[in-house]
């Protein structure tokens, strides 16, 4: 149905294109927004990567050619000079960049909608990097107008740990991938194989998948992870001291991983932290079963009962063992697959910018 609206100028940024999930889940939106005749600008620190081809036709692109603190630093002017209806931040590793925004335009700042990409409520950090960040949390209703949370328990977490009102929170899921055609996949690496789809980095902690995959009582079991990113060389000397060489494979980004992810006997999950993880309702939707660290509220939410996959603390190397394990036995059962969420986010989010910019003049009218 046509919004009876005139079309939301959109302003939403990033800092590179390099394939991260986030990134990738805005460039959807993006796609969606531009085809119900929305008008967006994506602001980009670099617009070099993988991802780059998934830009969407319609666009006006703004490539500053900077770090990512010097896009921050830019991005009031160019928000300024861009005049848009609603600036929308893709998730929290940009949240400074909101505050900054802000802070620079003060009243004449456009409503920020912030999405919460990852969990909010942190086990992982220490003091005193843990009291900074929930400060800066609680921080966020002065620069924040609205937030979005993936799931209703992630929407609890917000309101929880950043203070902000449950009415400037809405729920809305990210849309689903569209399935590549004609993109080739990264080669299989035989019939008995886990499979783990994301970047290289700290945060996605594939050397608990690796020692586990070492410790399995199938020996002959393999594991596939897909992505690239700046621990390469620890996973690799990893993967060479556990004499592992022959059964982890490594073969970099991929735009399409679903045929392999479609084959494995399980996807692998092993992170400190995450949102509501994507690739979790791509296995699923897939009839693949999950195996992941109970690293988000939202987890759960998605693998919601044992026939799915399994759930394991993030710092119990047997739970992990045990559970690739049960998934690897022979003739263990597939679930059914299970529709993925988001077949409406599009629009939902175009109907919370819409009324946030008829608030906003509203507003504007009574002053």
């Amino acid at each position: 149905m046509l919004s009876p609206y005139a079309p939301v100028r959109i302003l939403t940024f990033a800092h590179s294109l390099q394939g991260g999930g986030v990134e990738r889940a805005m460039l959807r939106m993006i796609r969606g927004w531009v085809e119900l005749g929305q008008h967006v600008t994506l602001v980009l620190s670099s617009a070099q990567g993988p991802l780059a081809a998934e830009i969407p036709d319609g666009v006006q692109l703004i490539e500053l050619g900077t770090t990512h603190l010097g896009m921050i630093r830019a991005l009031p002017q160019t928000v300024k000079a861009a005049a848009p209806d609603i600036v929308f931040c893709p998730g929290n590793h940009y949240s400074s960049a909101a505050a900054w925004l802000k802070l620079r335009l003060g009243r004449d700042c456009p409503p920020i909608v912030g999405k919460v990409s990852n969990r909010l409520d942190r086990e992982d950090q220490y003091f005193p990097v843990a009291q900074g960040y929930r400060a800066f949390l609680r921080s966020y209703p002065s620069f924040i107008d609205h937030l979005v949370a993936m799931s209703p328990a992630m929407a609890e977490e917000t309101v929880r740990m950043t203070g902000i009102g449950a009415d400037r929170v809405s729920v809305i899921a990210n849309p689903p991938s569209p399935e590549p055609i004609g993109v080739p996949t990264p080669p299989l690496p035989g019939a008995d194989y886990l499979i783990g789809i994301g970047r290289l980095t700290p945060q996605k902690r594939w050397d608990r998948a690796i020692d586990a995959l070492a410790r399995v009582e199938r020996r002959d079991a393999k594991l596939m992870i897909v992505g690239e990113g700046e621990v390469r060389g620890e996973l690799e000397n990893q993967i060479d001291a556990l004499g592992l060489r022959s059964r982890v494979h490594l073969p970099g980004y991929s735009t399409n991983p679903r045929p392999a992810l479609a084959q494995a006997r399980a996807l692998v999950l092993t992170s400190d932290f995450e949102g509501v993880p994507g690739v979790l309702q791509e296995a699923l939707a897939l009839g693949t079963p999950v195996v992941a660290t109970d690293s988000s509220v939202a987890i759960r939410e998605i693998v919601a009962h044992p026939r799915l996959g399994s759930v394991v603390p993030t710092d119990d190397p047997l739970a992990l063992v045990s559970a690739f394990d049960h998934w690897l036995a022979p003739g263990r059962p597939r679930p059914d697959p299970v529709p993925e969420r988001g077949r409406d986010s599009i629009e939902r989010y175009v109907r919370l910018f819409e009324e946030l910019v008829l608030d906003r003049k509203l507003r504007s009218l009574r002053n």
